[in-house]
């Protein structure tokens, strides 16, 4: 996004009205609880569009949440501040069992199971890769055959490599190895989520834009 005016701008979600539905509170994790307790806009210089400031009451705990929110006819899109720590939901586009391990990754690194969340990320990325035909008796060979069908870029292919390497204690333990370190496990994490971006996010927009320029 390269401006707020941007906001619903081709991406986002249906209808023309904030959907509240879809925001958790902070700070209860509570979904869509909420009252208005302030609304201002400001008019887009030059231009028909709206950006909205909405401070919201989570009518569970009472703490507030702020979003800014535009939209135009049948598309709108938000951010939220603060935003959540906690991980309710894998992302919509994901496959259930990718969303899965993606989802244990994420709670095990909050909950500081640093193993748990190698273990969980390197699961996410092996059947995320098996899922688009990687070959290999092992994930390196899956790695790399999906690399040589040209789905993964060499950069792609190397931070996948990473992900492998930090987790492989993990999940082939031996007796007295040290634990997994908090930072490598947030860097196994951090590199899952640069691969989902490339493998699932960024398709998804690509199909966006197709289907709107289609219409």
């Amino acid at each position: 996004m390269d401006s707020w005016w941007s906001l619903g701008e081709g991406y986002g979600y249906s209808g023309a009205e904030l959907a509240l539905y879809r925001i958790t509170c902070p700070f209860c994790s509570e979904a869509g609880n909420f009252a208005m307790a302030f609304h201002a806009e400001k008019k887009q210089p030059n231009g028909s569009k709206a950006l909205n400031f909405d401070t919201l009451k989570c009518g569970s705990c009472a703490s507030f949440v702020q979003v800014i929110w535009s939209g135009t006819r049948d598309l709108h899109d938000y951010r939220v501040q603060p935003w959540p720590l906690k991980v309710e939901n894998a992302p919509e586009h994901f496959p259930p069992d990718v969303g899965r391990y993606w989802l244990q990754a994420k709670k095990s690194l909050l909950d500081q199971n640093y193993d748990a969340a190698a273990v969980m990320a390197r699961s996410s990325l092996q059947v995320a890769l098996r899922a688009h035909e990687a070959e290999g008796a092992n994930l390196k060979q899956e790695i790399d055959d999906l690399a040589k069908k040209g789905l993964l870029p060499p950069l792609m292919q190397e931070w996948s490599h990473k992900l492998r390497e930090l987790a492989n204690d993990s999940a082939h333990p031996k007796p007295d190895q040290p634990a997994t370190t908090a930072q490598d496990a947030r860097d196994i994490v951090k590199f899952m989520d640069f691969l989902f971006e490339y493998l699932y996010a960024l398709p998804k927009r690509i199909n966006e834009f197709r289907e709107r320029k289609a219409s």
